[in-house]
């Protein structure tokens, strides 16, 4: 009875087994809603152009992403994490505690942030420190730091339209709102020297400390309504100002090309954000994209390689591809990338 119990239980054990084996003849990506749109063009080429399934892509965030990606080794995880913010030390620690040891980091490209708003509104021309004194909590007001109790955008730039301030930010999930807080909040904060007067302030015990705090000071965003975090996608923040028609959005480039029936893009610095401004760097607002890869399922589930390969191909990520169809700035060291995802090179430390 015993033995044949034995088998039974063996028995089963082999067809859960062979169950998850076939239920992982799909590549897994999750993570950024920036890289989103262009993980999915990949897939579907992927799976018309070859003999392997076509790509499971989710969106989620490049936060949630990466922590998805280092919840250790096998087929119950994720293969890749898309991520519009490069990794930090915490999550490759993470990783690392969870088995998850290589990773190979793949820069695909680059995109802009840009501020969007009603394409029936005003057209609006900003400086980074006229969005900081619109949704900062604290802001420089003769020479002191004060609550931001501005209500209008005139009110501290008067060639800006006498409108309500109502800002749709990144969510703190969003890779994207790493980069607005360091390159738009943070250098805003540093034109208008209200970064100074936090620096003064501040009871550090060193200047790494002070610095510190007054980073953290500048980037504290308003709660009084005049700023939203949006935590969800780009198609979230749309749809909040297509019921606000005074708000301001902030996107991704490529989300507002594809969206210019809806919306009026602003200058930055007194650029106008394109696919040739950010190629050149002239446009302040800039970042590059990425995916990560689980090195230790390159060998295990099938078409995973093929489909890094693929991805950053000329074909698809080079400047003629549809990629940069859709908007990416193809990246001028692509055939560095194709290497080092040709040999399978983890990524080092970070810088």
């Amino acid at each position: 009875m015993s033995l044949i119990k034995l088998s039974v239980s063996a028995l089963a054990i082999a067809a859960v087994s062979a169950t998850a084996a076939v239920a992982r003849d799909q590549v897994q990506v999750t993570g950024s809603s920036t890289v989103l749109p262009y993980s999915t063009i990949v897939a579907e080429a992927f799976g018309e152009n070859f003999d392997f399934p076509t790509p499971v892509v989710e969106g989620g965030g490049s936060g949630a992403g990466r922590a998805k990606m280092c919840e250790g080794v096998g087929p119950n995880t994720v293969d890749i994490a898309n991520s519009s913010s490069r990794i930090t030390q915490k999550d490759i620690d993470t990783c690392a505690s969870n088995g998850v040891a290589d990773i190979m980091e793949v820069r695909f490209g680059y995109d802009g942030i840009v501020f969007a708003s009603d394409v029936n509104g005003p057209e609006f021309a900003f400086t980074a420190a006229d969005l900081y004194n619109a949704v900062a909590a604290q802001v420089n007001k003769g020479g002191a730091i004060v609550a931001n109790d501005y209500a209008q955008w005139a009110e501290f730039n008067p060639a800006l339209p006498a409108q309500d301030i109502l800002v749709l930010s990144p969510g703190t999930k969003h890779g994207t709102r790493e980069v607005y807080d360091a390159r738009v909040i943070l250098a805003g904060c540093k034109e208008t020297s209200a970064y100074d007067l936090f620096l003064a302030a501040s009871s550090g015990a060193d200047d790494r400390a002070k610095a510190s705090d007054a980073t953290k000071a500048c980037n504290t965003l308003r709660a009084d309504g005049r700023n939203v975090d949006i935590d969800g996608d780009y198609t979230e923040t749309l749809a909040r100002l297509d019921a606000s028609k005074n708000a301001i959005g902030v996107f991704g480039l490529s989300f507002y090309q594809n969206n210019t029936d809806k919306l009026r893009v602003a200058t930055m610095g007194g650029i106008v954000p394109s696919t040739e401004s950010i190629a050149s760097g002239e446009y302040p607002v800039s970042r590059p994209l990425f995916f990560y890869v689980k090195i230790a399922h390159l060998d295990v589930i099938p078409g995973l390689q093929e489909y890094v390969e693929f991805f950053v191909s000329d074909d698809m990520a080079g400047p003629d591809g549809p990629l940069a169809q859709y908007g990416l700035v193809a990246d001028p060291e692509l055939a560095a990338t194709q290497a080092m995802v040709a040999a399978r090179t983890p990524m080092g430390p970070l810088n």
